[in-house]
């Protein structure tokens, strides 16, 4: 499924590239080579973490997919983010105008990535309970779900992933019908930067915290965290800015 997500964020990138009008085949470019980097580095990071254990059982490096862990999500992330940044200063992009092609993109991949979450048992919910809540709760009951997620198995648990899908899901839509109409370059970014961490902040509360570190107590896990500050970032992007004066303009204050 993520895999899915990953095609259909190209072919989406290749929409938004001609709506802002970039080069289409340097945004396409860009994808690869950040997607790229961050998977080397994300099992690169596994290697070295587990490196003890894989000199005595090599053939678990065929497993390395198979884990998922914010820090990954983290270390990927900052990885594709610089290696896309390098792109782009190599090749000249605006800076802002890619950002805003590739928004859309990304909450699409991201829709994606969480409904195989979903079938697979990665990063799962808090512990249904009892109401109404227990008529869409998900059941795990596959032993490779606890094995490689550690998920607990045989209890009903919310189903956060499929939340955070539908959001991420909507997020697109909006970004690509909001995209035509921008009122100045870097708003789609910032849209996306501001609905990327109230989707996470929010989904947080209904997503087990083993494993995703903890601050105050316990009252904010590591997620959440950065999700403050792409609200604050994507604040800071939405600003008003003024656009720069032309030397008649100048002449005449």
């Amino acid at each position: 499924m993520s895999a899915l997500g990953v095609l259909l964020a190209l072919v989406l990138a290749q929409r938004t590239a001609r709506i802002a009008k970039l080069n289409t085949a340097q945004v396409w470019n860009l994808c690869i080579l950040s997607l790229f980097a961050a998977l080397v580095t994300q099992r690169l990071l596994l290697v070295a973490v587990n490196l003890g254990d894989l000199r005595r059982h090599p053939q678990w490096m065929l497993a390395l997919a198979m884990i998922h862990h914010p820090l990954l999500a983290a270390t990927g992330a900052l990885t594709g983010a610089g290696t896309a940044l390098w792109y782009v200063r190599t090749k000249r992009l605006p800076l802002t105008s890619t950002a805003d092609a590739l928004a859309a993109p990304l909450a699409l991949g991201l829709a994606f990535e969480q409904i195989g979450a979903l079938l697979a048992g990665s990063g799962y919910g808090i512990e249904a309970g009892t109401g109404i809540t227990a008529r869409w709760a998900v059941t795990y009951t596959n032993p490779l779900a606890g094995r490689w997620s550690g998920t607990p198995l045989g209890i009903p648990l919310h189903p956060v992933q499929a939340y955070t899908a539908l959001a991420f899901l909507a997020l697109s839509i909006l970004l690509l019908l909001w995209l035509p109409r921008l009122r100045q370059k870097g708003d789609e970014f910032g849209l996306w930067l501001l609905g990327t961490g109230v989707t996470v902040y929010i989904t947080e509360l209904w997503r087990d915290s083993e494993g995703r570190g903890a601050l105050l107590g316990g009252a904010l896990d590591g997620p959440q965290i950065a999700a403050i500050l792409m609200v604050l970032a994507g604040g800071f992007v939405l600003l008003e800015r003024k656009p720069p004066q032309s030397n008649h303009e100048a002449a005449h204050d």
